[in-house]
């Protein structure tokens, strides 16, 4: 752009004045300019250079003279054209606003009525030109610019123009003369005979975007795109916006019809066919047309593909696919560093936190700021060293792209499933209050979305916008599917089948519509499909593998081959690996499993793992005879309650649906209490340890809702809560609810501070908390459900209090990170007579140990505490792979596996 600006600068220099770009499309780039001779602002559109090249200038400037006379209400005029210094060039007016496309982009759908007006004024305009001859071959979203709400067509016969100055040697400048979503059948197959039907088929396209969301074929490229246009007919546009008339979606579905012939014959009659209620077509009846029609069409757009040949898809995307294959590209590594202060979202337990689009041109990245919160999406061009954010996607993790590359996909820490275009603009809301929080979600090329949630259901919606459908929930045996990747055509989805308490999983292949499960590769945890036949799948251990694999049947092809190894993840974890379908790749390395070990620690700061598999648990708890453990774990974007057999070694999942937090034995072992969030509200539920029924409300009818830490007392009378107060309090108190026939809530301290973590000693007497009241968090005694005062036991900022015997409570503290041990004389008073700390330096020489959590052994003996897994070969900047696909494919050679 530097260098043309001043050389076209001033080569018009006697009649424009050029400002800046504006923007480039497929054939031209355009410049806002300031026409001296007028003293206005005008839009000066230059060919591409490779156009220009082909193109002789006098006959291009014959062939657009056929515009300049054209005056309409919806018609962008024509001003000026020539050549200049080798550049081609026309002039339209300059229009402040909006195109079509920007508009489609902010709104996705627009008012029914809305979109048949702009519509009909348009094709208002295509009569017009229609009778004069001049066909526009090129009507999209973005040729139509908004001026107050009114429609006018932009770049009127210069497509015309254009083919007609190349004289049919338009394969040589590699471009194309449509844009695919919008091409007419007889465009598709380079028919040599372009009529104005043409301009119907594409307008109907257009406004069946505005009904629905989306043209009416999607696909990963243009070939793909071309294909069904050529062979499938177009879905009712009712059936994914019930509320359009019948006129409506019969006129949309005429004007779709395969033939040119069994459209309308005039944009005139497609216009009236909009306007009038009584409208209809037999056979049709709203749908994309008869199922005789759609044969007719079929075998006829058949009949041109195969007389076509290869020659069809070459003139529509370029000479390049006629020519001899080029070498192989070079694979190409780098290392994504960022811009100063922004930070890649490393902490997630989510999906990889970045994704590359669809043509490998865009990355999107989820973000953390300076206080470690979720921030927004950045993107960046690959090329390019700087991203930038997307505004509105604050909290936003786990990115996708949309099969175009024109949208992002993304979940939400706030149990939401959005969208946002590329280009910035206000995110759009698909779904809300996912139960249990999204867990992955992929974009198919039939424009559904396909998310997992974190109760290990599976739903999909379309990327228009809509009602979701549930697709699966977990089986008999409690397997689930999670992170899924839709296959090319959304017939089938790749999944990772968790089972065994997700200590576990398996690659498997889902029918959407039989719904059958088929296991693809035993033990895998990810699997990705490559346009180049390939499946990729990963380890648990961070191996990366690849097979041939035919999509269309769902079937291996032959032998696995390794291909990466060291990529950072885990199941739970979500694995930090992107794939495009442009054959690129971006990762992150750290051949460590994230997570940890539940670990038993005796007073000496001796440690025993008892259960070795890592994973991110949450809140350990024995049970009385410390046989078995309770904790929270993550299942997709949330985390569920699990049971862990210490005899047996056998993990158990209690609960499925939200997600559940901070559980706690009943003192004879047969419950577990916990919190479970729920349509955005979270509540207290027990559930038999033995999974014998499912899990219930402990206090019906009480407010329960927005608590966390849960305590249940030693006689089983009582489980503390912490919760938010009435009245609108911003800080927790401490309640109780009982266990008995009266399950009702009792408050049993609320001030002005912010009280936490309640736990009552063995004989019932008092109760440990924290509390803000001095500033910061400290470790306060006081009677339980009796009156009394209060005493402060911690010397500095502390919590976590826990009872390892009547007269001796344990707590962590703040300043130092060291367990302590209080010896307290309780009787009247609380006096605090020795305090001292509890491990020797053996823990604390241990820096993979975490005391932020923990629980103790009813003699006040042991403790249970969380292991880090170890760190090795760690990287926080990805790495990004170019042309990947062709390494997989040299690699499969190498290993004696088929390439496709």
């Amino acid at each position: 752009m530097n260098d043309v600006i001043p050389r076209l600068s001033a080569a018009l220099a006697d009649r424009y004045r050029i400002e800046r770009e504006l923007g480039a499309g497929g054939m031209a780039t355009v410049y806002l300019a300031q026409d001296l001779r007028h003293d206005r602002l005008v839009a000066v559109k230059v060919l591409k250079p490779e156009l220009a090249a082909v193109l002789g200038a006098e006959r291009f400037v014959v062939e657009i003279k056929t515009t300049a006379s054209m005056s309409h209400p919806h018609i962008l005029p024509l001003f000026d054209s020539g050549s200049a210094d080798g550049f081609l060039f026309y002039v339209m007016p300059y229009i402040e606003g909006e195109t079509l496309r920007d508009k489609l982009n902010r709104e996705t759908q627009l008012g029914i009525d809305e979109a048949v007006r702009i519509a009909r004024e348009v094709l208002d305009a295509l009569e017009y030109a229609h009778s004069r001859g001049v066909i526009h071959r090129d009507i999209k979203p973005e040729n139509i610019l908004m001026q107050g709400g009114r429609p006018m067509i932009a770049d009127f016969g210069i497509a015309l123009a254009v083919s007609a100055a190349a004289g049919g040697r338009m394969t040589e400048t590699g471009l194309s003369l449509g844009t695919p979503h919008y091409m007419s059948p007889e465009q598709a197959t380079a028919e040599k005979e372009i009529t104005g039907r043409a301009d119907i088929y594409s307008l109907a396209s257009v406004l069946y975007e505005m009904l629905t969301g989306e043209p009416p074929h999607m696909g990963n490229s243009a070939q793909q795109i071309i294909m069904k246009i050529i062979t499938e007919p177009a879905a009712a546009v009712t059936k994914f916006r019930k509320s359009v008339p019948a006129n409506v979606a019969a006129a949309v579905a005429k004007a779709l019809e395969k033939l040119p012939a069994d459209r309308f014959e005039s944009a005139q009659a497609f216009g009236e066919a909009l306007g009038n209620p009584a409208f209809t077509v037999a056979g049709i009846a709203g749908a994309a047309g008869a199922a005789t029609s759609a044969v007719s069409g079929r075998s006829r757009a058949l009949h041109w593909a195969i007389g076509a040949g290869v020659g069809v898809l070459a003139t529509i995307v370029g000479s390049a696919l006629l020519r001899t294959a080029a070498p192989a590209p070079d694979v190409v590594r780098f290392e994504m560093t960022l811009s100063a202060g922004v930070r890649l979202d490393l902490q997630s337990d989510e999906d990889a936190p970045f994704a590359i689009s669809p043509d490998g041109k865009r990355i999107v990245f989820a973000t953390r700021d300076s206080m470690n919160n979720l921030s927004a999406l950045h993107i960046r061009e690959v090329g390019q060293l700087v991203s930038t954010p997307l505004p509105g996607t604050e909290g936003a993790q786990s990115p996708f792209f949309s099969p175009d590359g024109l949208w992002v996909g993304f979940t939400t820490d706030a149990d939401q499933l959005k969208k946002v275009p590329v280009t910035g603009g206000p995110p759009i809301t698909l779904a809300k209050d996912v139960q249990g929080g999204v867990a992955g979600g992929s974009w198919g090329d039939d424009g559904y979305i396909v998310y997992s949630s974190g109760g290990y259901g599976t739903s999909r919606i379309r990327g228009a916008g809509g009602v979701s459908e549930v697709l699966s929930t977990p089986d008999s045996a409690r397997r689930a599917l999670m992170w899924p990747f839709v296959l090319p055509g959304g017939r089938t989805i790749l999944f990772a089948r968790c089972s065994g308490g997700c200590a576990a999983s398996d690659l498997v292949l889902f029918d959407v519509a039989t719904k059958a499960v088929t296991v693809l590769v035993p033990g895998a945890t990810r699997g990705w499909y490559l346009p180049s036949g390939h499946l990729i799948y990963a380890t648990e251990e961070g191996a990366i593998h690849a097979v041939p694999f035919d999509a269309a049947r769902g079937e291996p092809q032959g032998s696995a081959a390794p291909v990466l190894d060291g990529v950072r993840g885990g199941f739970l974890d979500g694995f930090r690996l992107a794939v495009s379908a442009s054959g690129a790749m971006m990762y992150l390395q750290g051949s460590q499993v994230l997570g940890s070990q539940i670990v038993e620690v005796d007073r000496a700061g001796r440690e025993t793992v008892v259960l070795p598999v890592f994973a991110n648990y949450a809140a350990p708890r024995w049970s009385p005879t410390r046989d078995r453990i309770a904790m929270a774990r993550p299942v997709g974007a949330g985390s569920q309650i699990m049971v862990f057999d210490v005899r047996s070694q056998t993990l158990s999942q209690l609960t499925t649906e939200g997600t559940s937090q901070r559980p706690s034995w009943s003192p004879d072992g047969t419950r577990v209490a916990f919190y479970t969030a729920l349509e955005g509200t979270q509540d207290l539920y027990w559930a038999p340890a033995d999974l014998s029924t499912p899990a219930e409300r402990v206090a019906d009818g009480e407010d329960t809702s927005n608590g966390s830490t849960t305590f249940w007392t030693r006689d089983g009378a009582w489980i503390v809560i912490d919760g938010l107060a009435s009245q609108g309090k911003p800080d927790e108190d401490i309640f109780a609810v009982g266990t008995g026939t009266d399950r009702k809530r009792q408050t049993v301290l609320a001030t002005a501070a912010d009280e936490q973590s309640g736990a009552v000693s063995p004989d019932g007497k008092w109760m440990a908390y924290s509390s803000d009241e001095g500033g910061n968090h400290q470790v306060y005694v006081r009677p339980f459900m009796r009156d009394g005062g209060r005493w402060l036991v911690s010397t500095g900022e502390a919590g976590n209090a826990l009872w390892a015997s009547n007269s001796e409570l344990i707590y962590r503290d703040f300043a130092n990170r060291m367990y302590v041990a209080a010896k307290l004389d309780l009787g009247q008073t609380v006096r605090v007579t020795e305090r001292t700390p509890l491990f020797s330096d053996l823990l604390y020489k241990n820096s993979s140990v975490s005391v932020a959590e923990y629980d103790v052994s009813r003699d006040g003996q042991r403790f249970l505490m969380l292991r880090r897994a170890p760190v090795s070969g760690e990287r926080s900047a990805p790495i990004v792979v170019l042309h990947w696909a062709e390494e997989i494919k040299r690699r499969m050679v190498e290993q004696g596996g088929r390439s496709r």
